[in-house]
């Protein structure tokens, strides 16, 4: 990547990160009260994670299916409440079983 081009998106990004971070500042002078409102700002950190991570995750692997089995079976985990350990390791289970499956099929 060209150093101009970098420097081109880094200012984007630290444009966009700046202005996210300072419209709530500029919109309320006060301290905001409303239970809705303070929930929004509270998910935004995670929704935005989501949002960048969730792509990722689907293309992880060599196959779209192993990645979704994968996912299926984090969810599963950490919906039960298991530990964030135990969800990483029967996500790479699922995915890594689904692969095994996949190559002694073909």
């Amino acid at each position: 990547m060209p150093v101009k081009t970098f420097f081109i998106y880094l200012v984007i990004m630290a444009v966009t990160t700046y202005l996210i971070r300072m419209i709530p500042f500029t919109l309320f002078r006060r301290k905001i009260e409303n239970r809705r409102v303070k929930a929004f700002f509270d998910y935004i950190p995670y929704s935005v994670l989501s949002a960048m991570t969730f792509p990722s995750i689907l293309y992880s692997t060599g196959s779209m299916l192993s990645a979704a089995a994968g996912t299926v079976v984090a969810l599963i985990l950490s919906f039960r409440g298991r530990s964030l350990l135990l969800v990483a390791v029967g996500a790479f289970a699922g995915a890594l079983s689904v692969e095994l499956l996949m190559m002694f099929l073909h």
